[in-house]
């Protein structure tokens, strides 16, 4: 059976000078440390709704650092600041050095752009196609809208149901051809332009190249988008 003082004996070196420079200057106030994290939480995180708050840490009430003595230097942690967290690094520049990381999120409730009803690839969104909730941000996806008025007028990329919340990754500027969506080929034939119907197999804004399949031969053809529904096609 291992003594207390063997056990001793084997803690690293630098674990045991820390502990007593601890003890000789004191410890870092906790309070201190969560502090400054929120001063820089704050710094890359949207501003609070009127019901939202920044949460900090907590910092493990055992955790025993020395008190800096310099001020305590910030900045983000390892990772990408999202839309409603991020990782806080707490760092001590002067002996003995230290460093820990401090998670800060937004908690609380934001409002989102939902769809009223359902819609289909290729929907122009109206008014009354949209409704707004109160919910967790964290919940929410990426990119998420949160006025109406920004989303109306925009395209669906694919069909979805009511209730879903609209961000970016589902929406897409109004001046475009959807994947899936049926659309009018033109093409020129000695002088004449003869019109079919056809369904886009690719996004594509005006004037860009988007393939398409004629519904009435099943030929898949490249033609450039004229307007939402009309892509021109080279009939050679």
């Amino acid at each position: 059976m291992c003594s207390p003082v063997s056990k001793f004996r084997r803690l690293p070196a630098a674990l045991i000078f820390l502990a007593g420079v601890a003890a000789a200057q004191g410890l870092q106030p906790l309070a201190e440390i969560e502090n400054a994290a929120r001063t820089e939480a704050q710094k890359q995180l949207p501003a609070l709704g009127a019901q939202q708050r920044l949460q900090v840490g907590p910092v493990d009430a055992r955790l025993h650092l020395p008190q800096c003595a310099e001020a305590l230097r910030t900045s983000i942690g390892p990772g990408t600041v999202m839309r409603d967290r991020t990782l806080v690094q707490i760092r001590c520049d002067s002996l003995p050095t230290w460093r820990i990381f401090v998670p800060a999120r937004i908690v609380g409730t934001r409002t989102a752009v939902v769809l009223a009803r359902p819609v289909v690839a290729g929907q122009t969104l109206k008014t009354q196609d949209l409704a707004s909730i109160e919910g967790d941000a964290a919940q929410f996806p990426l990119g998420y809208f949160d006025d109406p008025a920004a989303v109306t007028g925009m395209t669906v990329r694919r069909a979805a149901a009511a209730g879903v919340v609209l961000s970016n990754q589902l929406l897409m500027a109004a001046d475009t051809i959807v994947r899936g969506q049926e659309v009018t080929l033109l093409a020129s034939l000695d002088g004449l332009n003869v019109r079919m119907t056809g369904r886009a197999l690719s996004d594509g804004m005006i004037n860009q190249r988007v393939k398409v399949r004629n519904n009435s031969s099943g030929r898949i053809v490249e033609g450039i988008a004229r307007s939402q529904q009309l892509v021109e096609i080279n009939s050679r």
